[in-house]
């Protein structure tokens, strides 16, 4: 099997999601149910345009070394510097072919077999985060579950499953306050101050990583709060219309936070440089999300195997067209915006 056939076979099973050879929320736009965003689709559509206009600066003229694309975080190392962003609901967003806890008993060991880790989704059903920190402990606590912000005690439930599975390091979607059925919960769920999320953290016990910064006051915030890790993230255009694009904003929080937590960003990341760019510009790893369900859906573990292969290469391509041989060696210079 190669990638197109991949893409092929997602095609046939993906319902709304058309498994696009270039996935920029362009078909897809505002589909929720489906792949698409919020309001008129304009972010997700965004996040992708902006990476683009980002050029990569080649230089050849250096001494030639092997190139190494690994990472370490937390204690374990990684063939990449990129991971699987976290999905949930995927038989409502995309087909029955899988459930969330087939999908990740599919993508929790796909991932950890090529070398990377997945982020696992959450959901209203409490089997969601049941099953899906099952597939960590599984595979070693080789995942990040990423648990929504819910009320006190509906996160207490879901740490003690976290800390069940032995995962290396665990995620809150904070930007997930936005989805409708948040909103309907009692006692309420959504935003947390700082104190509230240092209690979650210290709940925790192992490296917490909020996902869902925009601004530098988001990453200020977190870093005040304890987090080991934020995720430059607008939940992919799903939670608020006319969102800038985390291309626009990760550079300002890297200089404002840099050093103090590691740094991740997501949001129409799709090519080997891309990711360049994204660790250029600051970040430390970056995730992927659609593209990974469009892999799974399509090619199962060795559909996931052959896009991880494909973003990998094509990291590996740019490191070395643009000298630099560790992921350490890839600075500002190396890209124009």
């Amino acid at each position: 099997m190669e990638f197109k056939d991949v893409l092929e076979e997602a095609r046939k099973c993906m319902g709304k999601c058309k498994a696009c050879p270039i996935c920029n929320g362009m078909a897809c736009k505002n589909m929720i149910p489906g792949p698409g965003a919020k309001g008129v689709g304009d972010t997700a559509i965004r996040n992708y345009e902006k990476w683009q206009e980002i050029r990569v600066v080649m230089d050849t003229l250096c001494p030639k070394k092997p190139v190494d694309t690994s990472l370490e975080l937390f204690g374990k190392k990684f063939k990449y510097p990129f991971f699987a962003g976290p999905v949930g609901a995927v038989t409502n967003h995309y087909s029955d072919k899988y459930n969330d806890l087939t999908y990740n008993a599919v993508l929790v060991p796909g991932c950890a077999e090529a070398g990377i880790a997945a982020f696992t989704g959450d959901g209203v059903d409490p089997t969601v985060m049941q099953d899906a920190t099952k597939a960590v402990a599984e595979n070693g606590g080789l995942g990040v579950p990423t648990v929504k912000p819910w009320n006190k005690a509906q996160i207490e439930e879901k740490m003690a499953l976290v800390k069940a599975s032995n995962a290396f390091a665990v995620a809150m979607d904070i930007d997930a306050a936005g989805l409708p059925f948040l909103k309907k919960i009692v006692p309420p769920a959504g935003s947390k101050s700082v104190e509230e999320m240092k209690e979650i953290i210290q709940l925790a016990g192992r490296p917490f990583i909020i996902k869902g910064i925009m601004s530098v006051k988001g990453a200020l915030k977190a870093k005040e709060a304890g987090a080991s890790a934020i995720v430059v993230s607008n939940h992919g255009g799903r939670v608020l219309d006319q969102s800038p694009a985390t291309a626009e904003v990760l550079e300002e929080i890297v200089t404002a936070v840099k050093g103090s937590m590691k740094i991740f960003v997501d949001g129409g990341i799709r090519s080997g440089i891309d990711v360049f760019k994204a660790l250029a510009l600051g970040a430390d790893a970056v995730l992927i999300a659609r593209p990974y369900v469009i892999a799974t859906y399509g090619g199962g573990k060795e559909g996931i195997a052959l896009y991880t292969a494909k973003i990998g290469a094509e990291l590996a391509d740019a490191m070395e067209m643009c000298g630099a041989a560790t992921l350490k060696d890839i600075t500002r210079d190396m890209i124009r915006k």
